[in-house]
């Protein structure tokens, strides 16, 4: 056990990480652009945040949250989702007090008991925005424009928005009661946990993965049939600024999302052959969020997007990332009086804002080029008794062999310009 990580956690290492820092700092860079400010939560919150939060009835608070007591027998469940953690800071820190819309992003690792499987954990990473303070429908067909902006960017293609309304506290018990009417005859076909949403969140059903719960749905009632005038037309005003944004979308009946807290719009981002959960991020409305949590009456939408399902997504796509970043030179020591010298040449060389580094297992000289070409280090700065007594190193490159004496002080520029900087 000492040596074996949990079951459904990974280890993300050299020449993955690389990958993992493309996609955030593209993200950083969309987020500045569009105008959101980074938040960071803490990992763990007060259990009652997400039960208040995420809802009673949804299978992240009833089967999947990492809870326990802590020493001073506080129930604390560290954070399957960043939206409630993302409402508590906007409350606890009074920013319904400064200017609206008050607009955030944050990256980091969530945790849920699940099933592992493609591209899914029980610890994972999302990136998630949320928008407080505004109910102009303008914001909804944004951050759906932004969230389809990324995957652009990223080199994503045959990507597909999903997009409903799930109605508001005004019409949505006419939908309850209408669903409660249709699987009430079909419930022999529901599974267990769909059998006790019934009486509790019948629109639970209709996200339900089980394929004998998706037959029974076929025909379900829809919250588009039902919406009130409002709804209605706050829906029909997302699409018009799709449309005016060039976002293709389809309207999807059936799509409720897993959460409790959405209202109005709700839609998720399809992704092709990355396995049974195409899914790769969604999000919407949930305007009575922040006043369940203790707050004003403030409007929000967000999105969230698990960055292991995006990376995955790319991997099967065959996206080219950026070239992974190498040392810009290796210095290789030729006897004792040169290793003396090497470690604050080597430190001047860092000072000058390059990438540098040394052997520190002793290794002979034709070891120490052996170990360069291994790292892909295309530069390697030569030093041993004969260059320090003429004040140079011997500079190779690696790939054409050709090499030259530098003196030192101006090691630094010859580097930068052999990289063409």
């Amino acid at each position: 056990m000492l040596t074996t990580r949990p079951r459904g956690t990974t280890d993300i290492l050299p020449g993955q990480t690389e990958k993992w820092q493309y996609l955030e700092d593209t993200i950083r860079r969309l987020c500045r652009q569009y105008g959101y400010g980074e938040i960071r939560t803490p990992i763990f919150e007060h259990t009652e945040l997400f039960v208040r939060g995420v809802g009673e009835t949804t299978d992240i608070v009833e089967k999947e949250m990492y809870t326990f007591v802590d020493r001073g027998e506080r129930s604390i469940t560290l954070r399957p989702e960043g939206t409630a953690p993302a409402v508590r800071a906007y409350l606890e820190n009074r920013l319904f007090a400064g200017p609206q819309p008050v607009k955030l992003y944050y990256i980091g690792p969530m945790f849920r008991y699940d099933r592992p499987q493609a591209g899914r954990y029980r610890q994972f990473h999302q990136f998630g925005v949320e928008v407080f303070g505004s109910h102009d429908p303008a914001v909804d067909a944004e951050v759906c424009a932004m969230a389809m902006d990324l995957y652009a960017r990223l080199g994503l293609s045959g990507l597909k928005l999903h997009i409903n309304s799930v109605g508001c506290p005004r019409c949505r018990p006419v939908l309850r009661e209408k669903l409660r009417e249709f699987f009430l005859p079909r419930l022999d076909g529901l599974c267990a946990s769909c059998r006790e949403r019934l009486e509790r969140n019948p629109l639970r059903i209709l996200d339900c993965k089980v394929d004998t719960c998706r037959q029974a749905a076929v025909d379900a009632p829809a919250a588009l049939d039902y919406l009130c005038p409002d709804c209605k037309e706050h829906f029909q005003a997302v699409l018009k600024h799709l449309d005016a944004l060039g976002v293709a979308y389809q309207v999807d009946r059936f799509l409720v999302r897993g959460l409790d807290y959405y209202t109005h719009t709700a839609f998720e981002i399809m992704a092709p052959d990355i396995g049974a959960q195409s899914s790769v991020g969604g999000g919407g409305r949930y305007n009575g969020l922040i006043a369940a949590c203790g707050g004003p009456d403030t409007p929000g939408i967000g999105y969230a997007l698990g960055l292991e399902r995006i990376l995955l997504a790319m991997e099967r796509q065959g996206v080219v990332f950026p070239g992974e970043k190498r040392l810009d030179v290796f210095l290789a020591t030729a006897d004792d009086a040169a290793r003396e010298k090497a470690l604050p040449l080597l430190q001047s060389l860092r000072r000058e804002g390059l990438a540098a580094d040394r052997d520190y297992l002793g290794r002979s000289l034709k070891a120490q080029m052996k170990y360069a070409g291994k790292l892909g280090v295309e530069l390697v700065a030569i030093l041993g008794s004969d260059e320090l007594c003429r004040g140079v190193v011997t500079l190779k490159n690696m790939a054409t062999g050709r090499q030259e004496a530098v003196p030192l002080d101006r090691l630094a520029d010859e580097i930068r310009n052999s990289k063409g900087e």
